[in-house]
């Protein structure tokens, strides 16, 4: 199995402060979180559930309803923005996983959506470690291409191209006051149109930082190649994820 996906980035890489750029863009094209992979995370049914680097709501709009509260952790005002749009019953906060502006001991559970790389793990293993309670979850998710699809590996190929850097996968750092993290996987497929897949390829940090020329040209390459793509009965693109999850608990 062959995964494509962002790759581990500093935490003050500047690239990760311009996802408010294109929050539209994101909400769109970015895949959701399989129900199963849901179902995993929180099978220990937390009651107070953190959704820290929340994003436009991805993975937040699959917990309402299953927590007695969620509030949501985000950096980026447009993000935030577009979040509470959308989900307008969720707390929703300015804050970092090195800052969380929450109190000692109050969340159940933390979740951290495609957006552990951008952190610096030591600091952050400590304040999550903050804000849990004693034997409190601490849950990481990323959605990642089946490159083993040949219609995928060709898309990750021209996004190669223009700068980024795809490979085998992403191991997350965790440590003290956490054990050993546990993995699942699941597999699935995403029906999408063609704007999803360009507004996908839009919304990543390297793009973003493009100029405008060479995003025009890359645009260009998308169309050309959604043109050869894998359709289901009602012309959608069939793309498949492989989500990755890890969970693991704050000692006593």
């Amino acid at each position: 199995m062959t995964l494509g996906h962002n790759r581990p980035m500093p935490a003050n890489d500047p690239n990760s402060q311009r996802f408010g750029e294109v929050a539209d863009a994101y909400d769109r094209g970015r895949p959701t979180y399989p129900a199963a992979t849901v179902d995993w995370l929180l099978a220990s049914a937390p009651r107070r559930i953190l959704d820290l680097g929340a994003g436009t709501g991805k993975l937040t709009e699959a917990l309402v309803g299953r927590a007695e509260s969620v509030v949501a952790v985000e950096p980026s005002s447009g993000m935030r923005d577009m979040l509470s749009a959308k989900l307008p019953t969720v707390v929703v906060l300015d804050g970092t996983a090195e800052a969380i502006p929450l109190p000692d001991e109050s969340c159940d559970a933390v979740l951290v959506a495609q957006a552990w790389h951008w952190v610096d793990p030591g600091r952050a293993t400590a304040e999550v470690a903050r804000v849990l309670v004693p034997r409190g979850l601490l849950g990481l998710v990323w959605n990642y291409r089946d490159e083993d699809d040949p219609w995928t590996a060709g898309l990750s190929a021209i996004l190669t191209e223009f700068g980024t850097n795809p490979d085998a996968g992403y191991e997350p750092m965790v440590g003290a006051p956490f054990g050993r993290l546990e993995r699942h996987a699941e597999r699935w497929t995403n029906h999408v149109t063609s704007a999803d897949v360009v507004d996908m390829v839009l919304s990543r940090s390297y793009v973003i930082a493009l100029p405008e020329a060479e995003r025009a040209r890359l645009v260009d390459r998308l169309h050309a190649h959604i043109a050869r793509a894998n359709l289901d009965r009602d012309g959608r693109i069939l793309v498949p994820y492989v989500t990755c999850a890890y969970v693991t608990s704050r000692a006593r």
